[in-house]
């Protein structure tokens, strides 16, 4: 098959494709006479695996170690759970993290009339956290 083909086949872009090919996730494909890219049913299960890694949200590095672990058939599965219980615990972080940014900018938006006066509770609280982030600032000299 040709990239494009492989990509159709795949859901994969022809792009992604060339990247990963680049960064190791999939092996360099053989060449026709011509120069271009020829591929094989097992190059689009590898695609397919990656895709669905990808959309589970694994990082790439994390991508190949799942690659490495699934070509080799003596492998344990419990490096597999490794890999797996370790994303869960990075998800579970980034969601409390973003049901808190989530919280706040609901609450921020909650107290803001939305009329004409220019109060603006939300701006008033992104101000705020601006300064705590930055530390205590001065009051400016008159």
């Amino acid at each position: 098959m040709n990239i494009g083909a492989v990509a159709a086949a795949s859901g994969v872009s022809a792009k992604m494709i060339r990247h990963y090919e680049k960064i190791g996730l999939l092996g360099a494909s053989a060449r026709s006479t011509a120069g271009y890219r020829q591929y094989g049913e097992r190059d689009v299960q590898t695609l397919h695996f990656v895709r669905h890694a990808r959309d589970l949200g694994f990082p790439l590095e994390q991508i190949g170690q799942l690659l490495s672990l699934w070509q080799d058939t003596g492998r344990s599965s419990a490096e597999v759970k490794c890999l797996a219980e370790a994303h869960l615990q990075d998800l579970d972080a980034r969601i409390h993290k973003l049901s808190a940014m989530r919280d706040t900018l609901a609450t921020l938006a909650r107290n803001c009339c939305g009329d004409e006066r220019p109060d603006c509770p939300i701006l008033d609280g992104l101000a705020a956290s601006a300064q705590l982030d930055d530390g205590p600032k001065r009051e400016p000299s008159r």
